[in-house]
């Protein structure tokens, strides 16, 4: 079972871009893994849609996208082309094909009884293949979601995660709930008031004890 901050797994894998090494592919940048139970599904079909439209704001954040549905490239190419002409707006980024369903089950989406083939399986059948996966230039996984068949996924969600994973990475703080970049955060836990008098030299608000609240750096 995979756990937050456990080094994400690699595989060798075909996709519309061609093959790769998952870590290769990584190398030194954030990525969002994201994957879907089959090609031509319609909540999935505005996914990738919005995914492709919004690209430019994770590139921002030096992070790539790549995405992982249970049918073949040519299937995957063909979906694509659906895609662009609903949002006019190209595919760029690479999508997995695990015809095997070895990638899902590596990743704990499907049971290692599930078979080994995509062909004649449905949707339903992959409903928990609807996973996202933050991961660190250190390979290490920041955050796992995994959303049912019928809600789609929220990507303005995903990026606010990600701004708070990446600022929270640099800097001694945390974020509070409903936190938005810019927005005051919260001095950790593990930061005694003298350290803090040296990190943050304005000063901070204390709620409570354990509740210090600052400018965000």
């Amino acid at each position: 079972m995979l756990r937050i901050n456990d080094t994400t797994p690699n595989f060798d894998a075909v996709t519309t871009l061609g093959k790769i090494n998952f870590h290769d592919w990584i190398g030194s940048s954030w990525t969002v893994f994201f994957s879907h139970p089959k090609d031509f599904t319609p909540v999935c079909t505005t996914e990738l849609g919005h995914m492709a439209k919004i690209h430019s704001e994770f590139t921002k954040r030096d992070c790539k996208l790549i995405g992982l549905s249970v049918d073949d490239v040519e299937s995957h190419i063909e979906w694509a082309k659906d895609i662009e002409e609903i949002n006019s707006t190209p595919v760029s980024y690479p999508i997995i094909a695990d015809t095997d369903l070895s990638i899902a089950k590596l990743y704990n989406m499907l049971p290692a009884e599930e078979g080994s083939s995509h062909s004649n399986r449905t949707a339903a059948q992959n409903a928990t293949v609807r996973s996202v996966f933050i991961i660190d230039p250190n390979k290490k996984i920041r955050l796992m979601m995994t959303y049912p068949m019928t809600t789609g996924r929220n990507f303005k969600e995903i990026l606010r995660a990600i701004d708070s994973i990446q600022l929270t990475s640099k800097h001694k703080v945390a974020t509070p709930a409903n936190w938005q970049n810019g927005d005051e955060v919260i001095i950790a836990a593990s930061v005694s008031d003298e350290e803090a008098k040296g990190i943050f030299k304005k000063g901070w608000r204390t709620v409570k004890s354990y509740l210090r609240v600052v400018d965000q750096p």
